[in-house]
């Protein structure tokens, strides 16, 4: 499931028009580490990587959309910061890519 969810996430990133070649290249670049980070986690952990996979997922939509809304980006990367909290301590890298993540998406001039 998340392999899949990152995989869709991957190719709608390197589909979207309105994505400058730096920031495809930066968005696929944090892609890549977090799927390393999400692969490397503990079976325990793995419902909670598919929520950081959906958030991400839908975040990268919102961001990515020819027509897009501030208020559902907003609401998409809320949620994503929210599924990563309880991975702060156990997981500081994975954090540090989902911030990056985030940060990336929200700096789309939105």
């Amino acid at each position: 499931m998340t392999d899949e969810t990152l995989g869709n996430i991957e190719a709608r990133i390197r589909s979207a028009e309105t994505l400058s070649e730096e920031r495809r290249r930066e968005l696929l670049e944090l892609l890549g580490q977090l799927r390393r980070e999400v692969g490397a986690l503990p079976p325990s952990h793995q419902e909670q990587a598919r929520s950081i996979a959906g958030f991400t997922q839908v975040s990268t939509h919102e961001a990515t959309r020819a027509r897009q809304n501030p208020k559902l980006l907003r609401h998409a990367i809320d949620g994503l910061r929210a599924s990563v909290a309880e991975f702060e301590e156990s997981h500081p890298n994975l954090v540090r890519i989902v911030n990056s993540i985030c940060n990336t998406l929200s700096n789309l001039g939105i």
